[in-house]
C-alpha cells in the first residue's frame, strides 16, 4: 500500500475529487514563484532519475522500457501517481506556511 493510498480508496467521499484535481486546485492557489520553484524541483528529480538510468540504457531504449513498464503495470502506476499528486500537493501546502 502506498503512503497515501488509504486516503483515496473512495476519492469522492474524502476529497470531492481525485488527487490530481486536488493538486491542481492547490497549485492554482499558490503564487507563481512558489509553483515555478516546486515544478523546478520536480524536473530536477526527473532529470536525476533519467541520468541515473541512462548510465545503463541509451535514451531510446529507456523510453521503450518505460513505455512497456507503464503498460504492463498500469494499475500500480496509477496508484503511485495518486500518491505523488498527494505528496506534491502537501509540499505546496507546507511551503505556503513557511
Amino acid at each position: 500500500m502506498s503512503r497515501f493510498e488509504a486516503l483515496f480508496e473512495d476519492e469522492d467521499d474524502i476529497f470531492r475529487g481525485s488527487p490530481q484535481s486536488k493538486y491542481w486546485d492547490i497549485a492554482n492557489q499558490v503564487s507563481e514563484d512558489l509553483y515555478r520553484y516546486d515544478f523546478d524541483e520536480i524536473m530536477t528529480k526527473i532529470a536525476v532519475m533519467e541520468k541515473m538510468l541512462m548510465q545503463h540504457h541509451d535514451e531510446e531504449e529507456l523510453d521503450r522500457i518505460i513505455d512497456t513498464y507503464a503498460i504492463m503495470n498500469q494499475s500500480e502506476i496509477e496508484e503511485h501517481k495518486k500518491s505523488l499528486y498527494m505528496e506534491y500537493a502537501g509540499r505546496l501546502i507546507y511551503k505556503l506556511s513557511d
